[in-house]
């Protein structure tokens, strides 16, 4: 308990493959995806992580069949609907990333909603990431600062890697320490590539729909048992932790 990561990032894949070999469609797997999501974060508050990032629907997710776009939005609605007085029981802060913008009218009705009602939360700050891509998010920082130079409210001289996290959707949290993505794929997907740089990265097999609470523990034991050494030595650590 004295060695958890403070931030942990989700890309929770495989609804669809699960589903097909239930021999069902594949909104019936994001469903089911669903109970996955209220027990993991249900998790990760027992046990006092601070942040939790799940990544919910990629930009790219647009270009996929229409009726499963349409279903996985009122699948969205509902949960949201359904989830705030959850949240609200386990002191749980709602945070959302990504092109919202792109988002039908209900869903960004339903999201603004839960954001201010569960805003004075202290917990767990659960960060949705919906219609989002990394390089989306990164492009659009940099239209932002380019803007802001030409403004002269910024030096170009002066711009460091701390300039540009607060360009980016995530400025007001953490990195995250450890990602993890379920279903077998060994890929980041376009998910956070900039706040990544330093986390740890585990995968697993198992499809998110059959991802529980204990499979998150799991995860989090193998990231205390691996040195973090920031292009450090592993000596160099081992001394940092002696004299703190």
């Amino acid at each position: 308990m004295q060695r958890l990561p403070t931030h942990i990032a989700i890309i929770m894949d495989g609804n669809g493959r699960w589903a097909k070999e239930q021999g069902e469609d594949r909104l019936y797997g994001h469903l089911h995806g669903v109970e996955s999501v209220r027990n993991v974060v249900e998790g990760a508050a027992e046990l006092g992580i601070k942040y939790l990032t799940l990544y919910a629907f990629s930009t790219e997710n647009w270009d996929r069949p229409e009726y499963e776009v349409s279903g996985l939005m009122e699948l969205l609605v509902d949960t949201i609907h359904n989830e705030v007085p959850t949240l609200n029981k386990n002191n749980i802060k709602l945070h959302v990333i990504g092109d919202v913008n792109m988002l039908p009218d209900a869903a960004k009705n339903e999201l603004t909603q839960a954001l201010n009602e569960t805003s004075a939360n202290t917990g767990l700050n659960l960060i949705m990431a919906l219609s989002y891509s990394s390089r989306w998010e990164i492009v659009n920082a940099v239209k932002q600062i380019a803007a802001d130079v030409q403004e002269g409210k910024l030096v170009n001289s002066e711009i460091t890697q701390q300039t540009v996290q607060q360009y980016l959707t995530t400025k007001n949290f953490p990195d995250p320490e450890l990602m993890i993505r379920t279903s077998g794929e060994f890929r980041i997907s376009n998910f956070l590539l900039y706040q990544l740089a330093y986390a740890e990265l585990y995968f697993t097999n198992t499809r998110w729909p059959d991802f529980r609470k204990e499979n998150l523990y799991t995860a989090i034991l193998d990231f205390q048992g691996r040195e973090r050494r920031f292009g450090k030595t592993g000596e160099q650590i081992k001394e940092k932790e002696a004299k703190s």
